[in-house]
């Protein structure tokens, strides 16, 4: 007979890099009803040498990745740890960790989440549930996305769960599957040329919504071949890196029109995305702080009810939904649904370390 209440810390690193997003949960299963609670939470900002060692290892060799595998776990490690100290966490059931993505390419059946070696066990001192996508890609899957499941069980009530951060992915219900993918890029795009521009990102929006459509350069980044694919799909920072950004940079533009197009894409994107353009749509992430996006998916969804949560769900929601698949592999219950990712069938996934 498993358990009906647990607690764990949910640790999410994202591709946005705003940092490392921390929060001790706890989670309840009754008549088969799943209900959660967040407690406490931070995000820790990367310093200035992590930011730029995670920003460039997508270029790095094999053997700078296990250097930079060692000793992110190392930092990841005592982060949590620090964590649990400052909030005197002490009774836990697990750390439920995803790691930092760093390679994503499942069509080359491979996925790089670095901070998930076995010495993490053991700097925390507590069980460790993590590695989630590893074993999807192995079966075939696109290792991502992991979240649906967590939408599917804690967030049944809206239509459409959306979350923008480095990049947009949305899941929905058809057909009694659940349906999620990822969009487009968001934040890894207007990220960089809010940088290039002097900020760390467009505060609110309004870099973008004082720059002007680029028509030609809106209909290139809708006419890329990634839109024009089928789900299960998903997408990395080798998207941006090697097709989104030099094709922007192909044109004259000033980066204020750049944004200005790239929000307009990145809006057209998701409401074509969309099967059925009515009902409540809950939008979590850093991407929801941006209002002229929000303005703009609105005015591209007319019918559609848009939600933005409370603070801690908008900035904890992966953080929370990691913990729940931690919960779920701790009881061997399915924690990836093969109808997200294409995987051979629905499984358990994450590797355990004890400490």
């Amino acid at each position: 007979m498993s358990k009906e209440n647990y607690t764990v810390v949910g640790v999410m690193s994202g591709t946005s890099l705003d940092g490392i997003d921390l929060a001790r949960l706890t989670f309840s299963i009754k008549n088969e009803i799943w209900t959660f609670e967040i407690h406490e939470c931070e995000t820790i900002a990367y310093p200035i040498e992590w930011l730029n060692k995670l920003k460039f290892a997508v270029g790095f060799s094999e053997v700078e990745l296990k250097i930079l595998n060692d000793s992110y776990t190392e930092y990841l490690g005592a982060t949590i740890k620090a964590f649990m100290a400052k909030h005197s966490i002490t009774n836990l059931d697990a750390v439920c960790s995803h790691g930092h993505t760093i390679l994503h390419q499942p069509q080359n059946g491979f996925t790089l989440q670095i901070g998930n070696l076995g010495e993490i066990a053991k700097i925390i001192g507590k069980k460790v549930v993590c590695d989630f996508r590893v074993q999807d890609v192995q079966l075939g899957g696109q290792g991502a996305p992991l979240v649906p499941i967590g939408d599917r069980i804690l967030f049944s009530e809206y239509d459409y769960c959306l979350n923008l951060g480095g990049f947009s992915n949305v899941s929905f219900e058809q057909e009694g599957k659940r349906i999620a993918f990822d969009i487009s890029p968001v934040n890894t795009v207007l990220n960089f040329y809010a940088n290039r521009l002097g900020f760390d990102y467009d505060d609110k929006g309004l870099l973008a919504r004082h720059g002007k459509l680029d028509d030609a350069l809106l209909k290139g980044l809708n006419d890329l071949d990634y839109y024009q694919k089928s789900f299960p799909k998903s997408l990395g920072f080798e998207f941006v890196k090697e097709t989104v950004l030099p094709l922007i940079e192909t044109f004259a533009v000033s980066d204020v029109v750049k944004m200005h197009t790239f929000i307009e894409h990145i809006a057209q994107q998701i409401a074509s995305a969309l099967p059925i353009k009515k009902g409540k749509l809950l939008i979590a992430g850093g991407g929801a702080y941006n209002v002229y996006l929000l303005e703009r998916i609105q005015f591209y969804l007319p019918h559609m009810k848009i939600i933005v949560p409370d603070q801690k769900i908008l900035e904890y929601k992966e953080a929370l939904i990691f913990g729940l698949l931690g919960v779920l592999k701790l009881r061997n219950e399915v924690n990836v649904l093969s109808s997200v990712t294409g995987a051979k069938k629905d499984h358990s996934s994450g590797v355990v370390f004890e400490n």
